[in-house]
């Protein structure tokens, strides 16, 4: 995968639906060759920013920034090498086998027919995730958890340079779900950008290097030392926070009322 080494970055940005606001304010910087991971509650604005990091949205106000470049003043054809986005939802219609699903994302890169490199590109991607037995099933016979990782492969076959996903690991299952963390450590150790929304704080910091946390339409980032009552605050649930092997584990706190 292609890396540019450039700091990804976030100022100011502020975002509405309408009359509702979602984000207010909003700052952060994304470091290259790091997985950082934005937590937050339901409705706490997550998937809203990475649509805006990746070109979707427009932001009311504030910029968006790779490098000393605006995201707004680089050609769309130079950000869909640059970024790799896959949303929460995705639906197939056609019954496309598996191996043209994934290889749909070398499409920025395509001019007419895929290359012998496009397809060697896509053949890493789903050898990369796992589901090679699967080359030629049809998209739509797969079962949820199956179709996650089928798009998952998809946008690691474009070798973006940052790598933005909303809730990858939704679908999987306990054993998928780690294969996938795993992979994405290994991506960002040979120099890629990758910004994930999860739902899980113990994958969270498991895996992460860097945690970016959503509430009331703010975003926080207090580093690696994240605090039981800072985590109540955020998730608006009393949890405990243990340590093992230097990593954070995160339980609900028990109450006596609890236990019958």
């Amino acid at each position: 995968m292609g890396i540019s080494g450039n700091i990804f970055s976030v100022h100011n940005l502020s975002f509405s639906y309408k009359d509702n606001p979602v984000l207010n304010n909003v700052s952060c910087v994304f470091e290259p060759g790091k997985l950082t991971v934005i937590l937050g509650r339901n409705g706490s604005g997550k998937s809203t920013l990475l649509r805006l990091m990746a070109g979707l949205l427009e932001p009311d106000s504030g910029s968006i920034m790779l490098g000393e470049s605006p995201l707004k003043s680089i050609p769309l054809a130079r950000r869909s090498r640059i970024f790799g986005f896959m949303s929460q939802r995705h639906q197939a219609v056609f019954p496309f086998r598996i191996h043209e699903v994934v290889l749909t994302g070398r499409a920025g890169a395509v001019r007419f027919t895929p290359s012998v490199k496009d397809k060697e590109a896509a053949a890493r991607a789903i050898e990369r995730m796992g589901i090679s037995p699967l080359f030629n099933r049809y998209y739509t016979e797969l079962s949820g958890g199956e179709q996650q990782l089928v798009m998952i492969a998809r946008v690691l076959a474009q070798e973006p340079e940052i790598l933005l996903l909303d809730e990858p690991a939704s679908s999987l299952d306990f054993s998928n779900q780690i294969h996938l963390m795993k992979t994405l450590k290994e991506l960002t150790a040979g120099g890629l950008t990758v910004i994930a929304v999860l739902h899980d704080p113990n994958t969270a910091f498991q895996y992460g290097d860097d945690f970016a946390f959503l509430r009331n339409g703010q975003l926080e980032k207090p580093g690696n030392d994240v605090s039981s009552d800072f985590l109540t605050s955020i998730f608006e649930t009393p949890v405990e926070v243990i340590s093992h092997n230097k990593k954070s584990i995160i339980i609900p706190k028990s109450e006596k009322n609890d236990l019958r």
